[in-house]
């Protein structure tokens, strides 16, 4: 088991005094021998919870439940954490028309979805001439899926490819 993220009960040491917090009781700076009885008294555990502060920060609750809440609540926090999903499509430089309106409407039901897009020209050998298509080509998805994405990143050539990326907008 991993070590624990805060100290608690006889393994808070080194210090005289602690500010106590919690419920049913006396909020105040006690010693901290007193503050032990306390929580012992009270069948709960003494947990330090800001131990920077001076005096450092206890409180007096039950320490399993304050975890499984604190694992709750970081669990919470995850879930709502959005993940960017990025889609790929691929384009050659003389991709024809039909083709184009093929891969257009892929590129639009992922943006729908909420994904990013990443559009590209793959030029294989020599067809590396045709650099100022494969960039017209995605200039022209770029406008054509304007009212459903922004471009992120203009058309630019890495190696072989020339890359677009474009994420979808908010409703």
């Amino acid at each position: 088991m991993k070590e624990d993220q805060h100290r608690i009960n006889s393994k808070i040491i080194d210090v005289e005094e602690v500010r106590l917090v919690g419920e049913n009781i006396e909020i105040g700076v006690y010693p901290i021998s007193k503050a032990r009885a306390l929580a012992r008294e009270l069948e709960l555990d003494l947990v330090e919870i800001s131990p920077n502060a001076a005096p450092p920060v206890c409180k007096v609750i039950d320490y399993k439940k304050f975890l499984y809440e604190q694992k709750k609540r970081e669990k919470v926090i995850k879930a709502k954490a959005t993940k960017v999903v990025v889609k790929e499509i691929r384009f050659g430089p003389n991709t024809d028309e039909h083709d184009f309106e093929f891969k257009k409407k892929h590129a639009l039901k992922f943006l729908q979805e909420g994904a990013k897009l990443k559009a590209f020209v793959f030029f294989k050998g020599r067809s590396i001439i045709y650099k100022d298509q494969g960039h017209i080509l995605l200039l022209r998805l770029a406008t054509e899926l304007e009212e459903y994405g922004k471009v992120e990143q203009m058309p630019k050539l890495e190696g072989k490819r020339m890359i677009m990326y474009l994420a979808p907008k908010k409703k």
